[in-house]
């Protein structure tokens, strides 16, 4: 289990984040959500040890995680994608999947991970992980490692950024199924209203505060009841 305790930041003199605490219980899958500006990704980055607290702690499992590093993090069951997926000039998909693994898999099984996000992977194992490769494939790559990593808990930062329509439909279907397939918690950065749909829990945060926090049949109807507020709602990327 994950839980934040008061968690407070600030940059060049402006509360990012205000006091904020909550907890991802064992295999829930959680949506934060919230209109641009308001803190999510850098809630994020905090989770995963990129940014430091400026007060606070970062609990997993009961124990104290605030002062770890990333690779301590992540060694502890904490994995990270990144809006816009990291290119690799010179590195294959299959040396990604062995890289985020921490060992040599056979090919066999390497394609095991492909397949579960909709990629073929006789088509896309011995590609470089470079600009030739679409935001669409490069982001089905990058959850086909974390997949591969089985993480206790996997943070996505607005996976759908950069993608076009087809492959975030796919994408949808990608995250119905990762819960199974890693055994652990996923927390996705999202405004699109499919994600939050097949969320477990969903936060809603905006001024660096949670305003809403709950089951998805409690705050979902709230959200899109109140278009006033919540303008920052999208129902499909191209909304």
């Amino acid at each position: 289990m994950l839980e934040l305790k008061n968690i407070c930041f600030n940059r060049d003199g402006k509360q990012i984040l205000d006091n904020i605490s909550f907890a991802i219980d064992d295999n829930k899958f959680i949506v934060i959500t919230g209109p641009n500006g308001g803190g999510k990704s850098t809630l994020a980055k905090i989770i995963m040890g990129i940014e430091k607290p400026d007060s606070g702690l970062v609990l997993l499992n009961g124990e104290d995680i605030t002062n770890l590093s990333i690779t301590e993090r992540a060694n502890k069951g904490i994995g990270f994608a990144f809006q816009q997926p990291v290119k690799f000039k010179g590195i294959t998909v299959y040396d990604l999947i062995n890289l985020s693994l921490g060992k040599k898999v056979k090919f066999s099984e390497a394609c095991k991970y492909l397949s579960a996000v909709g990629l073929c992977p006789r088509d896309y194992m011995k590609r470089e992980v470079n600009a030739s490769l679409s935001g669409g494939e490069l982001k089905r790559i990058e959850i086909a490692t974390v997949v591969a990593r089985k993480s206790g808990l996997t943070i996505f930062d607005e996976p759908e950024a950069g993608i076009d329509l087809w492959s975030f439909s796919n994408l949808i279907d990608v995250f119905s199924d990762m819960k199974d397939e890693i055994s652990g918690s996923i927390m996705i950065i999202s405004h699109q209203e499919r994600i939050l749909n097949i969320a477990d829990n969903i936060i809603l945060i905006s001024n660096g505060k949670i305003k809403e926090s709950g089951t998805r049949d409690e705050v979902l109807p709230k959200l899109l009841n109140n278009t006033k507020t919540c303008k920052f709602l999208k129902e499909d990327i191209n909304g």
